[in-house]
């Protein structure tokens, strides 16, 4: 009988925890009601160490400053470049791994987008980008920025840029 009234409560248990989403809230959508959103933060999109020459790498780093209440950025920021009519989705950083940042009123973090500059207009391997779309993890919300830093250089084509997004990083003081 003791064997019983003990599966009973570890199977309660567990159906209690599988109900919680992991978070603790009864949520099944999978989005963090807490997530950080472009309506409660401050971004800003550079100064960039720029790729003066086609080949040569460049990176800007993009800032996000929570101007409300707390909030969290859990994973990757999603990165677009557009140009002459294309969207091309920026890869993460190969080895990076997401952060799961927790943002007071006033905290910032930032990431970094490094990317090959391409050749000039005409090249069908580099796409002339002319605007960045960002997306913060947990949101759908997309803001845009323009892009001057010049074409990126494509893996083999336009639609795979030789570009990638870093993981969030807690900005300093």
């Amino acid at each position: 009988m003791r064997t019983t009234s003990l599966t009973v409560a570890a199977l309660a248990s567990a159906l209690l925890l599988t109900a919680c989403n992991g978070s603790g809230g009864g949520s099944s959508d999978g989005k963090s009601s807490s997530a950080c959103s472009f309506d409660g933060a401050g971004v800003q999109v550079g100064p960039a160490s720029t790729a003066p020459a086609a080949g040569d790498t460049g990176e800007v780093p993009v800032s996000i400053t929570n101007q409300s209440k707390p909030c969290t950025l859990d994973g990757f920021a999603a990165v677009t470049l557009r140009g002459n009519g294309d969207d091309v989705t920026v890869s993460r950083l190969t080895g990076a791994k997401a952060q799961h940042l927790k943002l007071a009123k006033g905290d910032a973090a930032q990431f970094t987008i490094t990317y090959v500059r391409g050749k000039a207009a005409g090249d069908d391997k580099s796409l002339a980008a002319t605007e960045l779309v960002l997306t913060l993890p947990g949101s759908k919300t997309t803001k845009s920025y323009k892009w001057s830093y010049g074409p990126v250089q494509g893996k083999g084509d336009v639609g795979h840029p030789d570009a990638s997004v870093s993981a969030f990083t807690v900005s300093g003081d």
